[in-house]
């Protein structure tokens, strides 16, 4: 389910809901949404997904350089 991987993902970068949703859906509510039951078309399940990896890769890579 998306609301959950999206609320793991908050939780594990402190991340507010309504960054979260500009960033990666250029929504500000789109977090606030699902929580009320939105359900996200496939295209934007996609992109949100895609967000969600190349943050974490990202955030992988800048940790591994530091030392």
């Amino acid at each position: 389910m998306l609301i959950r991987t999206i609320e793991k993902f908050l939780r594990q970068t402190d991340m507010a809901a309504t960054k979260f949703g500009r960033l990666a859906t250029h929504d500000p509510r789109f977090v606030l949404d699902l929580r009320n039951g939105r359900t996200p078309r496939s295209r934007t399940t996609r992109r949100v997904e895609q967000f969600i990896e190349r943050y974490q890769d990202g955030s992988n890579q800048e940790n591994a350089h530091v030392g």
